[in-house]
């Protein structure tokens, strides 16, 4: 089955759990952007999205959906996203689109984190895909110089800004055997807003699809 299948597949999965009345928070990427496609079906069901992108906002408000701030919403009920890597504890690596600090928020800030992804995207150990820091510009260089000490190979993300205003690292080559450790020590160096690593609040649910079927962790 070809990837965007089975990114179709898996979306479908989640469209079929969704309740009437929902307020529903809403992810970014590839696999997001066909479950919002989805998402057009049962449109009478979802109340308001909360967005976790400028791109996603302008996609959601292009189907229709009411689309509104977090500080409206308070706690959001549930939250569906992707994922470029993903472990069998349902913890995480995002931000390969840029959009990792405002998807951390609306993570922390669901009752329940849905991720969806394909079986290309999960592995037994994070840190084959490039780990994405978001940093304030000033820090990059020492940051950089922080994340060669701990073993990676960091690269700024050419021509890119974050909808926050800030500069991304990618950290290629980081072996990524204690996440939860990782990510604390890495959001504690002065300069860095948050890192892609989604362990301290990994999904609840972790939804892949292999081709054939849906396999839920």
């Amino acid at each position: 089955m070809h990837q965007n299948d089975k990114k179709f597949q898996v979306a479908q999965n989640v469209i079929e759990m969704i309740e009437s009345g929902t307020l529903l928070g809403v992810g970014s990427g590839s696999t997001v952007n066909i479950f919002i496609e989805l998402l057009v079906q049962i449109k009478s069901k979802i109340d308001a999205c909360v967005s976790s992108s400028e791109m996603t906002t302008k996609l959601l408000k292009s189907k229709g959906f009411n689309v509104i701030e977090l500080r409206e919403a308070g706690k959001i009920p549930l939250y569906v996203d992707g994922a470029d890597e993903a472990n069998a504890h349902r913890q995480l690596i995002k931000g390969g689109g840029g959009a990792l600090t405002r998807e951390k928020i609306l993570a922390d800030s669901s009752d329940k984190f849905t991720c969806i992804i394909d079986d290309s995207k999960y592995v037994k150990m994070l840190g084959k895909f490039p780990l994405p820091i978001e940093v304030i510009s000033i820090a990059q260089s020492k940051i950089a110089l922080e994340m060669i000490k701990l073993g990676g190979r960091p690269v700024l993300r050419e021509n890119f800004i974050t909808d926050n205003g800030n500069v991304i690292l990618d950290v290629h080559d980081l072996k990524i055997e204690q996440p939860i450790d990782m990510e604390k020590k890495i959001n504690n160096i002065p300069g860095v807003v948050t890192n892609g690593l989604f362990s301290i609040r990994p999904a609840d649910k972790l939804l892949i699809s292999d081709g054939n079927k849906v396999i839920d962790i």
